[in-house]
């Protein structure tokens, strides 16, 4: 039901619309009323991947429920929070977990909290997430550098971007070529290789996909001959958004399962396989995350 302000906490909308500028800006200020940090870098933890914030110094903690609109996560593997902190001796704020379209939100609820993040200051945005992979040639394990993405959704129009364009943000209508940015891919690749990592570092394509039931075999046929390497149920709307409203961003999937190609297959996936390959990489993100922000 509506509240006094206007917000409708079921549609995720301010007043029959989308968050306004005025309307994030009050929330990234509500915020930042609350901690010391003053982050430009964010970071945002898919499933099984928020372990990262307990390598963070002097954190500090607010939990999404206690932000203004922002959008509980309800899945498993998200522990839904802010934490902020110091980095390799950055100020950097951290997503432990995330929203998602089949839990039922408003697209424009999900990307909420990167155009908070970005009135907060915050220039450059990783973005993690665990994808199932369509390239027969991935394994499971590794970590794969997103180099562009294709946004199924968007095809119907499903894009945060849809409705009326506030300038403030960013232009009506923004190249979408580039939202990966070559130099932090580089980056990524070369502290990789240097921490020995080059075995399990991969370049690809992600596929975002609504949800939330996994693929069929027919759906990662048609991906496979699209192009793509790996696919999950984020990433695109935060990214489209970052890239927006001129954030740096870049984006890097954990392959958590192979997704099945034959018709006769008896191999499943599932949620548990993806927390558990999480939690068996999730030391090695740590350290290519923490190296990376360490040579910003």
């Amino acid at each position: 039901m509506p509240m006094e302000n206007g917000y409708n906490e079921v549609s995720g909308v301010v007043n029959g619309s989308k968050y306004s500028y005025e309307d994030v800006q009050r929330i990234a200020q509500s915020v930042l009323d609350r901690v010391k940090c003053r982050p430009h870098i964010g970071i945002i933890c898919g499933s099984g991947l928020g372990g990262l914030a307990e390598v963070l110094g002097d954190k500090e903690i607010i939990q999404y429920e206690d932000i203004e609109g922002f959008p509980v996560s309800t899945v498993p593997g998200h522990a839904g929070r802010l934490v902020f902190g110091s980095l390799q001796g950055k100020q950097v704020v951290l997503m432990q977990g995330r929203a998602h379209l089949y839990e039922g939100y408003d697209v424009h609820k999900i990307i909420l909290p990167v155009r908070v993040m970005k009135l907060m200051e915050v220039r450059i945005l990783f973005v993690t997430n665990a994808a199932g992979g369509i390239n027969q040639d991935f394994n499971v394990g590794d970590i794969m550098i997103i180099k562009d993405h294709f946004n199924m959704p968007g095809f119907a129009a499903v894009n945060p971007l849809v409705g009326p364009n506030d300038d403030r943000f960013g232009p009506r209508f923004p190249p979408a070529s580039q939202c990966y940015s070559y130099r932090l891919r580089k980056l990524i690749q070369e502290t990789g290789e240097k921490l020995g990592m080059k075995d399990f570092i991969q370049n690809g394509v992600y596929c975002f996909l609504g949800g939330p039931s996994f693929e069929t075999v027919t759906e990662c046929r048609f991906l496979k001959v699209a192009g793509v390497d790996a696919t999950g149920m984020s990433t695109v709307p935060e990214v489209l958004v970052a890239n927006h409203c001129g954030m740096e961003v870049c984006g890097i999937s954990l392959i958590t399962n192979k997704c099945v190609m034959d018709y006769d297959s008896k191999q499943v996936a599932n949620h548990e396989e993806v927390l558990e390959t999480g939690e068996k990489r999730a030391k090695d993100m740590q350290q290519l995350i923490s190296t990376v922000v360490a040579d910003l």
